[in-house]
């Protein structure tokens, strides 16, 4: 265990709540429902509170499970055989959870399920259809489980630790039998996180978050690459996304480690002076005085305004933007490296490139591990393998959802060996963004290659810029983009709460 594990074991941890049980375990253990997920952002993946996330740990899950340890959903793994993911906690090889007497609540309350009804106004308790033990109708047992679950429900401690952890709310699910409106529970969380609800970022949100940023006129070809609702959902699977609408205007909030914040400006037409404020309300609300409260990814054109409403305006790492033809063409002496490595790895490999497919999700996996141990044996600093422990959940997401959330991928292998992928995405119908590009290290000129066929790709579908993101202040990757040239560098900023009168 680490220090950090030690000292989770060591305090003062509340005994886990046991509810009743109806769905024998003979049942359970020839299920294929539970534990297993199709996909690594599943909105069914299980919640643990911060004290069942002790008890998970003291059980002997990873700590890379959990990237909140005041709560989170966790974080799933690739199944050893096939294309799923499963619950860190569940050993497939016995169909069996490793904590099973610690599992947390949202476990035990399965196959009950506490969601929001279909306008999100009221929590509902229901029974979920994709347990097999009930498919057709509700017994009476199963209505009197549900009634003692209620009574529990109902007493002060669990209805607090409910809704301490909103994320303990699913969303309103179709195949779920509705069993009971509970309405004391549906005043408390509104007393708690406001009358407005509060939803989880889910890919059916994605054009709703598109159609404000449409309207908002902030997306443009020289936009930074974050007003695009892909360079969030790419990290749904690691931080808790939430969003709300109020006054028309469409506001995007993460819930991470060390408090709430909103990754863009609340996005819509018109003055944002009073959904700034009313942002920032919440903010206070669900923070009290803590520094975490801000606006991410400020663009330049709303500087003149914050900083007239009293908020402290602090530069951040801007996006580096190219001429789409220059990086296709590498013409001249100043692209003379870039030309060179190029026609290097095209003189010394055999390869083939073909558009990305989620069967290559595993190669793809594998290239990943490799490629971030040969980062870290190159002596990355703390910060950067901090970072590339923190993407593997978003590259997982990207695998899997790449169809549905319109990113374009391509795949290098030489002598059948997958070396190399890249994906991106438009912003706008003349600017391409580069999201990810992984490659073998060993082979020399493989990353000039794959993103100079990246730009020619783009060029060919009408691309005008080259988006290649912010260098995340990593010395290494800003020289590395700044020797391709950038056009220009997009101003980014991060605003802070205005100062008290």
């Amino acid at each position: 265990m680490s220090a950090y594990t030690d000292e989770l074991v060591g305090a003062f941890v509340t005994p886990p709540i046991a509810l009743p049980q109806l769905v024998p375990s003979r049942t359970c253990l020839q299920c294929d429902v539970c534990c297993r997920f199709p996909d690594p952002d599943s909105a069914l993946r299980p919640y643990f509170t911060g004290n069942e996330i002790a008890r998970a740990l003291a059980g002997g899950v990873e700590e890379t499970a959990f990237p909140n340890r005041r709560g989170a959903q966790v974080i799933l793994v690739p199944a050893p055989h096939g294309d799923g993911y499963l619950c860190p906690a569940f050993d497939a090889a016995t169909s069996t959870c490793r904590i099973y007497e610690q599992r947390p609540l949202d476990c035990q309350l399965y196959p009950l399920a506490l969601m929001w009804d279909e306008p999100h106004d009221q929590v509902l308790l229901g029974w979920d259809t994709k347990c097999p033990f009930m498919r057709e109708e509700i017994p009476g047992e199963i209505q009197r489980h549900a009634d003692r679950v209620m009574a529990l429900l109902d007493q002060p401690g669990i209805r607090d630790q409910v809704v301490a952890h909103p994320s303990l709310i699913g969303r309103f699910q179709g195949d779920v039998v509705v069993l009971a409106l509970l309405p004391r529970l549906t005043e408390a969380v509104a007393g708690q996180w406001g009358p407005v609800p509060l939803h989880r970022f889910t890919l059916d949100d994605i054009p709703r978050m598109k159609t404000a940023l449409d309207q908002s006129g902030w997306c443009r070809d020289q936009s930074l690459a974050a007003y695009s609702p892909v360079y969030h959902y790419m990290w749904n699977g690691l931080l808790a996304y939430w969003w709300m609408e109020l006054q028309g205007f469409f506001y995007l909030f993460t819930q991470s480690p060390d408090g709430w914040f909103m990754p863009l400006p609340p996005i819509g037409a018109g003055s944002i002076d009073a959904p700034l404020s009313d942002a920032m309300g919440l903010l206070r609300r669900w923070n009290g005085d803590s520094p975490v409260s801000r606006v991410e990814n400020v663009p330049s054109q709303l500087v003149p305004e914050l900083e007239r409403l009293g908020y402290r305006l602090t530069p951040k790492e801007p996006d580096y933007l190219y001429h789409a033809t220059d990086l296709a063409a590498l013409t001249g002496d100043r692209y003379k490296s870039q030309r060179a490595l190029c026609n290097r790895f095209e003189r010394e490999q055999s390869f083939e490139m073909d558009s990305y497919q989620v069967s290559d999700r595993q190669d793809c996996r594998a290239l990943l591990g490799d490629w971030s141990r040969q980062k870290q044996a190159e002596g990355l600093e703390s910060f950067g393998a901090m970072l590339l422990a923190d993407a593997a959940p978003a590259h997982e997401v990207i695998w899997s959802q790449a169809s549905a959330l319109r990113v374009t991928g391509r795949v290098v292998r030489t002598h059948g060996r997958l070396c190399a992928y890249t994906f991106g995405y438009w912003l706008t119908s003349a600017t391409f963004c580069v999201l990810l590009e992984v490659t073998d290290r060993t082979l020399p000129g493989l990353a000039q290659y794959l993103f100079r066929e990246t730009c020619r790709t783009a060029v060919a579908e009408g691309a005008e810029y080259i988006n290649g993101m912010d260098d995340a202040g990593l010395p290494g990757l800003r020289a590395s983009k700044q020797a391709y040239h950038p056009a220009m560098l997009i101003p980014n900023f991060v605003a802070f709460p205005a100062r008290e009168s």
